[in-house]
């Protein structure tokens, strides 16, 4: 990771959205996944390596599970980028050059996304400490079994009140790092801002436009899910879109 050299910038003003901007930004992303599936597919293929990786090594293990919880935020972000960048070079008719967008890609290392990726992992990790937080406060007494064979732990009192209590607190955790990356990453390629700069303008345009940034957030979160299965594969398509969607978001943010 570099040293951090962007200047600090004044926020810009942000745009008012609705539900019909989401519609275009949508529309949009299906647009440049149409025309350059190819590099969709590629930077697609990241996420959904990490994603088998981590069913088929990560499952019940330890060490590979936290080996691939930490690859995710880390590679992430630079796959993003690209598909970012494919989104700009289409609004702009610049070439679709695949040595010229994976130069981007590798330029960013010297830039502000690996300081995105240190704060994603920071996060992470932090909320797998509290997950096991929770689980040891309402858990950490009562006589467990193989839940491979059974589930009745988890349906006492204490388990399902622990169930709720890490769907609530992990509804929160994520939304507000989805509160945090949701433009900052595309304002980052778009502009010469540090990541700080970055994040407090992302946080405004989900507070100045909290409903419209909640539909957003559910519909990632539920296409994503079922975009899983199987193996996957669903992704290929899903995550470009809403990649490049995310871009053309971005630029409606902006006045």
């Amino acid at each position: 990771m570099t040293e951090m050299t962007a200047a600090a910038a004044p926020l810009p003003d942000v745009a008012r959205l609705s539900l019909a901007d989401l519609r275009v930004a949508l529309a949009a992303g299906w647009q440049d996944y149409r025309r350059a599936p190819m590099f969709g597919g590629f930077f697609a293929a990241v996420y959904v390596l990490i994603g088998l990786g981590f069913v088929m090594f990560g499952a019940g293990t330890v060490l590979w599970t936290f080996a691939f919880s930490l690859a995710f935020p880390l590679f992430a972000p630079f796959a993003a980028v690209g598909l970012y960048e494919v989104s700009r070079r289409l609004d702009r008719g610049g070439a679709m050059d695949w040595y010229k967008i994976l130069s981007v890609v590798m330029a960013e290392r010297d830039r502000q996304i690996p300081w995105m990726g240190a704060i994603i992992v920071i996060y992470v990790l932090f909320w797998s400490f509290l997950a096991h937080m929770i689980f040891a406060l309402f858990m950490g007494l009562s006589v467990m079994t193989n839940v491979s064979s059974s589930y009745d732990v988890f349906l006492t009192a204490n388990g399902l009140t622990m169930i709720a209590v890490e769907l609530a607190v992990g509804g929160v955790l994520a939304f507000i790092l989805f509160s945090l990356t949701v433009t900052s990453l595309p304002h980052l390629l778009d502009k010469e801002v540090d990541f700080v700069t970055a994040m407090l303008f992302s946080l405004r345009v989900v507070r100045e436009n909290l409903f419209v940034m909640l539909v957003w957030a559910g519909l990632i979160a539920v296409v994503t899910l079922v975009s899983m299965v199987p193996l996957f594969l669903g992704l290929f398509v899903t995550l470009p879109v809403f990649g490049h969607a995310t871009w053309h978001l971005y630029r409606r943010a902006l006045t």
